[in-house]
């Protein structure tokens, strides 16, 4: 390593003009790659690298935040130049691309698995392999207004705990007050995770199987609810329909509400009153037994790092995403922690009796870590393309404007020419 022109000069005052000790001089450097955590969490990753490095003297870790639209390219291109960093913050699609395409490694021999919630490690979990270090998640809830659940007689200390129960619970909250039940996530880059998560895959063998009896009756199903006016009807097909839903659910207009926890802060600061009366349990669970609501980040290596520093390169990780670590991160960002003795503490496990919802959301959202997943279309190129068309036959058959079957007949032959 050169050093800096301050350390020659004291090396020199000091009468001293001999190289530093070879261990020192030539001690490797671990660059980690994070995505768009800086400026926010200067402070927290420089204390924890800071802290790393005068602990373990025989490394310097070196700490670089990248935009998340750049970060793909300079990650590519490092790899391809043979200069990898030590640690890439990645998605889990993007991990997935990447072991797909051969640019990481698998992690088996070097990470502590059993520090980490199930979901985290099925999620980067690929073809029998760990493939990243899981760091921070995300989880759902529902949020539901009681006091409409009351006026449509609806207990409201016994909330929907299935899809079919949803559906029905809004019918009712229709049929007797007039509000729409929920809005469910349906646009492109939606859809898909919302049938994979009731049971309902869309590819075998790498031919779309979307168009099934079961598929043609989930759409026959939200067709029934969309007609009664039990679905929110505003941008329920848009990519992102979340805005008006939450401002749907602040003005009185809807009575439940699938989000994280942290966005209950705006319930709790843009209707106080409505926020006095909101109650949150566990998002409704699919057959699948998979909660919704995950997108986990992570980390990952390259296939050609050295192999020499693969154990330093494990302990880093390892000690980046520890419980202690990630509750830290977790309490500073707002997010879940994937370490399951973090998941557990009490900051998340025990709440106050007069906390609001936002609070007893997280406990909420923590405790169902081990079931939550990252939703995703996986392994086919131009996959937005192919959601796109799916919304766009599933809105055509909810809306009453195509059969569901040839609408979703229509999208799979789409997607045979596309695959």
């Amino acid at each position: 390593m050169k050093l800096n022109a301050f350390a020659r000069a004291s090396l020199l005052i000091a009468g001293c003009a001999v190289a530093l000790p070879a261990l020192a001089a030539d001690k490797p450097v671990l660059e980690v790659w994070t995505m768009s955590l800086s400026p926010k969490f200067d402070g927290y990753f420089k204390d924890l690298v800071g802290k790393y490095n005068a602990q373990n003297p025989n490394v310097e870790i070196k700490w670089t935040d990248y935009p998340w639209d750049v970060i793909q390219s300079k990650f590519t291109a490092a790899v391809g130049a043979g200069k990898p960093p030590a640690l890439v913050n990645l998605n889990v699609p993007w991990a997935y691309d990447y072991k797909q395409s051969g640019l990481l490694q698998p992690l088996d021999g070097v990470i502590n698995k059993g520090q980490y919630v199930d979901g985290a490690i099925k999620d980067v979990t690929f073809d029998g392999k760990v493939y990243a270090f899981p760091h921070y998640n995300g989880a759902n809830v529902i949020a539901y207004n009681a006091e409409l659940f009351k006026k449509a007689g609806l207990n409201p200390a016994k909330p929907p705990k299935s899809l079919d129960e949803q559906l029905a619970y809004a019918k009712t909250i229709k049929a007797k007050t007039g509000v729409a039940g929920f809005a469910p996530a349906l646009g492109p880059t939606k859809i898909e995770g919302f049938l994979i998560q009731n049971g309902l895959p869309l590819l075998k063998d790498g031919k779309p199987v979307f168009n099934s009896p079961a598929h043609v009756a989930m759409l026959k199903k939200l067709g029934d609810a969309y007609k009664s006016g039990a679905l929110l009807k505003d941008n329920l097909f848009a990519q992102d329909n979340f805005q008006v839903s939450i401002a749907a659910y602040n003005s009185g207009r809807m009575a439940m509400l699938v989000t994280t926890p942290a966005s209950l802060t705006r319930v709790r600061d843009e209707a106080p009153k409505l926020y006095q009366s909101t109650q949150v349990a566990p998002a409704p669970i699919g057959p699948t037994g998979i909660a919704a609501g995950g997108w986990m980040f992570n980390f990952g290596v390259a296939r050609n790092v050295n192999k020499a520093l693969l154990p330093e390169i494990g302990k880093f990780g390892n000690y980046l995403t520890n419980a202690d670590n990630q509750l830290a991160f977790a309490k500073l960002a707002g997010t879940l922690p994937t370490a399951r003795k973090a998941a557990q503490d009490p900051y998340f496990q025990k709440v106050a009796n007069d906390a609001g919802a936002a609070e007893k959301a997280v406990g909420v959202a923590a405790a169902s870590l081990d079931k939550t997943r990252t939703i995703y279309l996986a392994g086919v190129k131009d996959p937005d393309v192919l959601s796109a068309r799916l919304a766009a036959a599933v809105e055509k058959a909810v809306t009453g404007r195509q059969d569901p079957k040839a609408a979703l007949d229509e999208a799979a032959a789409f997607w045979s020419g596309k695959l």
